[in-house]
Formats: C-alpha cells, structure tokens, sequence
C-alpha cells in the first residue's frame, strides 16, 4: 500500500485505455452551473447552487476537490434520498474523469494466500448479492453550527444522504484471497489521488474484525441504477452506521496487513478525543484521540424548514428523520419547552442503519413564534443531550436540535 508510484502508474494506464465509446463508461466532465443560492443559518452561510452531471441543484462548498451538500428541504421528500441529491465529498483533487467499468480491476493484497485482480464480473459472482439501507453521513456534518467556530469545511446539515445499497459481503473478497493468521486491519484505496507529492492519499483502514462481518459492502448499485460516478461509481465500499470517511469511493485496491495502518486520514485526521462524549471543553486540546468510528442517534424536522410560517389556530403535522449507528431507533420525542415531551409516531422500519420516519400531531399554535425541539432514543437507550458538545475537528454533532416557526 506505500508503493504510491506503482499505484500511479497502473493508474495512468487504466485510464489510457479506457475508450470513450464504452457501453459501461462513466464520464464526468468537471463543469458546473449556477442555478441560484441559499443560505445556511451560521455565520458566512451563503452557499451558490450548482448542478453537476447527474445531479440536481447542490450547495456547492469547494469546487476542486468538489464538495457538495444536500439543501435541507431534499429530506422532505422521503426516507429514501434521490441519486441525484445526495452529498459528495472528495478529498483529493484528482478524481477520475472517466471510468470503464470493461476495464475496471479490484486489486486484493498484502496479508492474504493469494493476491486478485476481480473484474467487476468476477466481483459479482462472488456471492449472493446483499442489499442493506444505510445512512451515509459526513464526519462533519452541521459542523457550521460548532460555537467556538472550528477549522473546516462550514458544513450545515445536508452532508449525510440514506440509500438502499447493493453489493457483496467484503468479507467475500477477504475470503476469496484468503486471509492469513495475524491480520490485524485492512486498508482500502480508490482512484482519487493527491495533486502534489507531499499531500497524503486518501486510504482508510478498518479493523480486522469489522472487515470480515456481514455488515461491510463492496457495492455497485445505489437505489436501484449504478452508483453515480461523483459517489463512487463503479465500485463503493459500505460501511453502515459508520461515518461516511470510512466509505472509499471507485474503490480500486485493498490491502490485508499484519500491522496497525499509520497513514494520514487514520493517524491524524478523523480522529475524536478519546472519552465518552467525544468532546473537551470549548476551545482546549484532547489528551488522547481515537478515529471517529460509529454514528450517534440523531433526529431532525424534515416537513418544515425553520423561520416558516405555519397557520395559527390549525392543527401542525410534522415528520421527520432519526438514525443512529446501528441499533435502531427506540423512540422520537417532540417539546415545546425542552420539559414536557411527546412520543411521535415511528414509520416503517427499512433496518437498523437507515433513517427512520416519524410523524406527529400537534395542537394548533396559538400566534407568534414558538420553537419544536425534536430528540431520538435508540435501542441502546442512548439519547440525545440536550446541550452540544464540542471538538476541535467539529465531529459528530448530534444535539436535540430546534426548529424556529412563526404562526400567522
């Protein structure tokens, strides 16, 4: 995995050979277009919205690498978020401009009896293949929202999505190479590359453990069609209820090691302080960090955008989302005054790492402004506090968040 050259090159020559008039081909020409802007409710929040191939209107955070967030109201619309609004995120500014999925090889190695090179046909024949529906969400979702302001993107809460994905259990891949005695973790690489020789590759590591549950995918569908090329296409790697860092897009090399991996994104970045709160207090430095792992339970109002007006003296149907890393969501509370609280009502269930619908009615609102805080349980009994935490990379925020409204 630290032959970054060889990797390169192998690179370089894929995509030579990689023709445009391939029936599999994905292409994404780096050109974006304006179509209006929003504004997120922090400080330097005026986002411009841009459409990509594939995509609808986004908020648009960096344009090389691309980062773009999902506006807000697009969770309105479902449990299930639309191919063509969900977030992207790239680290490094050499993405793929074209891949051909004839061409495509997933290289297995390192700690194992015998290396691969899978077609993604090969790949399909594995094993049977899984479908899970899972929450996708960056590290540092609602990161904008972090008082003392943290280095960082300034993210609002659009940088997560939920997708029914198909693929094959990883651990078909690890068994198929076969995993020698000792392994300790598994490093996983795409396509994307650094620019410059001094910035650090983009390669994620999960322990051994993990990696050879039934839990993690290699996937290459998405709701239902291919995975969009700016999330990943030909080939994802899934890891539900864990933060979206972990999940490599147009993953192209795995790597078995007998050793912990040292490299930049597991070493440095993406690390939490090490204690139960992932937090310190406001502006200090942790003792001891740890890489951020599992999603915390969560919740958000979807049906209605904060500062909206409502119709007074009419009865208010709300509906929204919870999620967590995994165990499922018990219940979703709502309050007017962060004292009383009410039980809403659960929708379908889609499985433990998905977003879970809620609906609640509440009593006509009298008028003038009031505020509805919103606050999921999960099968753990893990809660939502009621006062946000801080960190200094902005990580995992999952207060009890509140909704704004004014009844005319």
């Amino acid at each position: 995995m630290n032959h970054r050259d060889d990797h390169d090159a192998r690179r370089r020559v894929f995509l030579q050979h990689a023709g445009l008039g391939a029936a599999a081909m994905g292409a994404f020409p780096l050109q974006a277009f304006a179509a209006g802007r929003e504004t997120l409710p922090f400080g330097n929040g005026e986002r411009e919205l841009v459409t990509y191939p594939g995509k609808r209107p986004l908020l648009r955070v960096t344009t090389r690498p691309p980062h773009l967030e999902t506006p807000f109201s697009a969770f309105g619309e479902g449990v299930i978020t639309p191919n063509n609004a969900f977030f992207v995120r790239y680290h490094l500014a050499n993405i793929p401009k074209r891949i051909d999925a004839n061409t495509y090889r997933l290289r297995v190695g390192g700690h194992v009896k015998q290396s691969l090179s899978l077609s993604l046909a090969e790949l399909k024949a594995l094993a049977a293949p899984v479908e899970v529906v899972a929450v996708n969400q960056c590290s540092g979702n609602s990161r904008g929202f972090f008082e003392p302001r943290v280095f960082g993107a300034q993210l609002g809460n659009g940088s997560m999505g939920n997708a029914r994905w198909v693929g094959v259990p990883l651990r078909a891949v690890l068994e198929k190479a076969g995993v020698l005695p000792g392994a300790r973790q598994v490093a996983f690489n795409g396509l994307d590359t650094p620019v410059l020789p001094q910035t650090p590759d983009f390669i994620k590591a999960l322990n051994i453990d993990l990696a050879l549950t039934a839990e993690p995918l290699v996937a290459w569908s998405m709701n239902g069609a291919d995975i969009p090329f700016l999330n990943g296409y030909p080939i994802k790697l899934i890891v539900p209820g864990y933060f979206g860092t972990y999940w490599v897009k147009h993953l192209s090399e795995i790597v078995v090691m007998d050793h912990g991996f040292e490299g930049f994104f597991m070493s440095t970045a993406y690390r939490v302080p090490d204690n139960a709160c992932q937090c310190v207090p406001a502006g200090t430095a942790p003792t001891a960090t740890r890489p951020i792992t599992t999603l915390p339970v969560r919740s958000f109002i979807t049906s209605v955008a904060g500062g909206a007006r409502v119709p007074a003296g009419k009865p208010l149907q709300l509906k929204g989302i919870a999620f967590d890393g995994g165990s499922g969501i018990r219940k979703v509370e709502l309050s007017e005054d962060g004292r009383q609280w009410h039980e809403a009502a659960l929708g379908k269930d889609l499985g433990r790492f998905s977003f879970r619908e809620w609906s609640f009615g509440m009593a006509a609102p009298r008028k003038g402004e009031f505020k509805l805080m919103v606050r999921a349980t999960n099968m753990q009994g893990d809660v939502q506090p009621a006062t946000a935490s801080w960190n200094p990379g902005g990580y995992a925020r999952n207060v009890v968040e509140t909704t704004r409204l004014l009844a005319v």
